[in-house]
């Protein structure tokens, strides 16, 4: 069974809901309709709505979002919809919820929503409610940021295995900044920088939790996106493009399992080199030399430093190459992030895995404006919830 994206929309991640006066209900309006209009898709036609959003009854008090689209829609209510969370990745979730519907015949169409607000706090808070991705109560206890915290570990893992030059770290977030420009709808496309916030300048770029510093990491974001998906048994489908392969994997919480576990092995995360080859066996995608970009999960710069290496564009624990060469730039040997990524183009939490799913599509249609990569016609995604736990991966490929 094909399953296909023949449309989807983004909002605009730089905006403050909170500071507009707005809800989930406006957020969701405004991404159901430009979704809808975009795949040329009538309300009428969907079969079946997934909903990606990890954390909103700890930022808004809202929960059972599966209730949203029909709320600012009537014409959708009575559609079957769920709600999807696995931390960071709740929005592929959604993803392989829908192809699944698709698949086994029941529907033929599914709009695709993923949605965060996580403006309504300080950082300190809602770093406080991200932490609920962890193990809560058995790591990071010392922390006063949880995340980048994990990520610091993550980061002296590799170290300890292979040595890790942090300059390389700076250099992934300078990349994907750099990138976020040409992108319209990225959180800090407009915002400043100099050279040293690339840097480890604690005045320029102050330490936020070990290594990991200010431009090491993605910022609370609001926002939302959403895709629609078709089985090629739909009568009016004009596909655009395929997801063409998948890869879902989830471990134990505990980032100190995952490592212990992995100790004797090559790669440090396994699971996640595993996600990435599934999609890539069943897309029939031989290595990642056949790929024409990757959108993967930079939650912090350590975590697409570890994307690098898990994809095979290096061998086990030489990111760094591919740093250095220029191997990741938008016109580079396999462009990394050419809409920004987290880094640069924002994180809404449940919004990010169906994000990355629409930059494919819109990659490999060439409709990705001032970031296309020349001659795009596979894509792969790669996002992750808390310290891997949850891992998906899709391949999405030129129509034909």
């Amino acid at each position: 069974m094909r399953i296909s994206v023949i449309g989807g929309y983004q909002t605009d991640f730089a905006r403050n809901t909170v500071r507009e006066g707005l809800t989930f209900a406006d957020l969701f309006a405004e991404t159901v309709q430009h979704t809808l209009d975009r795949a040329a898709v009538s309300p009428a036609e969907v079969g079946v709505i997934h909903v990606g959003n990890a954390f909103g009854q700890l930022f808004t008090g809202q929960g059972h979002l599966g209730g949203l689209p029909a709320t600012v829609e009537p014409a959708l209510w009575g559609v079957p919809a769920v709600r999807h969370e696995a931390a960071c990745a709740s929005g592929s979730m959604a993803v392989l919820g829908a192809m699944a519907d698709l698949e086994a015949g029941r529907y033929d169409v599914a709009l695709v929503l993923g949605a965060e607000i996580e403006k309504t706090v300080d950082a300190a808070l809602g770093a406080q409610h991200m932490g609920a991705a962890a193990w809560v109560g058995h790591e990071g206890e010392t922390a006063k940021f949880m995340w980048p915290h994990m990520f610091d570990l993550l980061a002296d893992e590799y170290d300890r295995r292979y040595g890790l030059d942090d300059r390389y770290l700076h250099a992934i977030s300078e990349l994907n900044v750099r990138n976020a420009r040409r992108n319209p709808n990225a959180q800090t496309r407009g915002w400043n920088y100099t050279p040293e916030s690339f840097t480890a300048d604690d005045i320029a770029n102050p330490v936020v939790e070990g290594r990991i510093r200010r431009t090491d990491s993605s910022a609370l974001t609001d926002g939302a996106a959403g895709v629609v998906l078709v089985s090629d048994r739909h009568p009016a489908a004009r596909p655009s493009a395929v997801i063409a392969g998948w890869g879902h994997r989830t471990v134990g919480l505990p980032l100190a399992q995952k490592l212990a576990r992995s100790a004797d092995e090559p790669y440090v995360l396994p699971h996640v080199r595993m996600t990435i080859l599934d999609a890539f066996a069943r897309a029939s995608v031989a290595d990642v030399g056949d790929v024409d970009l990757i959108e993967t999960h930079d939650c912090f710069s350590m975590s697409e430093y570890a994307a690098i290496d898990h994809f095979g564009i290096t061998a086990p624990g030489d990111s760094w190459k591919a740093v250095e060469a220029g191997d990741l730039e938008i016109g580079g040997r396999i462009p990394v992030n050419p809409s920004g990524g987290l880094i640069g183009g924002g994180h809404p939490v449940g919004a990010t895995g169906v994000r990355m799913v629409l930059d494919a599509y819109k990659q490999v249609t060439g409709t990705a404006g001032e970031y296309q990569v020349a001659g795009a016609k596979t894509a792969v995604t790669l996002n992750i919830g808390g310290s891997t736990t949850t891992c998906a991966a899709f391949v999405v490929t030129q129509e034909g």
